[in-house]
């Protein structure tokens, strides 16, 4: 069967139907929703599913850190306060519905056709599906990379976009919740790479989908101030370096970016729990 063809198309658009009916039927009424055109529901769907995963995982992952494990992972005097957290949630939540128009977007192109992603992992094998995610995520740490290096180097995109973010630069600041506390043009610019690699790379479907919600979770993480010591993962240590010295550690997933490029940094040993 062709790629391009209408009838494997179709199995795109029967894939994220059965997104959209799992999500929207469980938490709203078939009136409010099934009416809507498929994009429509797409983007309400996305919206509502990153807006549940940005809000358990920093509920949980503050829980966890801040009051569960008190004094174990952050002194308490660097335990961030309820409004700094709650403020990071209100810049998230504003910006959550033009986020998920990226997402949302990327569904569009595949079920047009639009892209060389494939439905079934089978209709290219495993081998051939877990090189072409390697090089997915490759291209993806490269973009992100350097569409992170210039929101600070270009002074227009940090003043106006970027800083939004870095108001947060202290560990009695920082927080998961602002893993997602973007300014919206910030977010989609940050979130591009995933866009252009898509229509470079083949990719599946329902990988890219997962990988869209992962970096939410990924992005509660690396703002926890909590450095996990494992190369070469971008862990909070790095990041933290990030948000103080602003000209580091720009990376994603990984180090291995600002290893090529020159702009690592490696966090101290105490890094987790003392920040000057």
């Amino acid at each position: 069967m062709e790629y391009c063809s209408s009838e494997y198309l179709q199995l795109f658009v029967d894939e994220t139907n059965f997104y959209n009916s799992i999500l929207l039927s469980t938490l709203l009424p078939e009136r409010l929703w099934v009416p809507l055109p498929h994009v429509l529901q797409s983007w309400l769907r996305n919206t509502i599913g990153g807006s549940i995963v940005y809000l358990l995982s920093g509920f949980f992952w503050c829980f966890y850190i801040y009051y569960w494990k008190r004094n174990v992972y952050v002194p308490k005097d660097a335990v961030p306060c309820y409004r700094s957290m709650l403020l990071q949630i209100s810049v998230a939540m504003r910006s959550m519905p033009l986020f998920c128009g990226v997402p949302t977007l990327c569904e569009y192109m595949v079920e047009k056709g639009w892209t060389n992603s494939f439905s079934r992992i089978s209709d290219v094998g495993w081998l051939a599906y877990l090189v072409y995610l390697l090089i997915y995520l490759v291209l993806v740490e490269f973009g992100i990379y350097w569409v992170h290096r210039e929101l600070h180097d270009i002074r227009p995109l940090y003043r106006y976009f970027h800083s939004t973010h870095h108001m947060y630069n202290k560990q009695n600041t920082l927080s998961p919740f602002a893993g997602l506390a973007f300014h919206p043009v910030d977010g989609i610019l940050q979130a591009l790479p995933h866009v252009i690699v898509l229509v470079l790379v083949p990719t599946h479907l329902t990988t890219h989908v997962s990988l869209i919600f992962i970096e939410a979770i990924w992005s509660a993480n690396i703002h926890d101030c909590i450095h996990a010591k494992l190369w070469p993962v971008m862990g909070a240590g790095y990041h933290t370096l990030h948000h103080t010295t602003f000209r580091h550690n720009y990376g994603h997933y990984t180090i291995f970016m600002d290893w090529m490029f020159g702009t690592l940094r490696e966090p101290m040993d105490d890094q987790s729990k003392v920040m000057d």
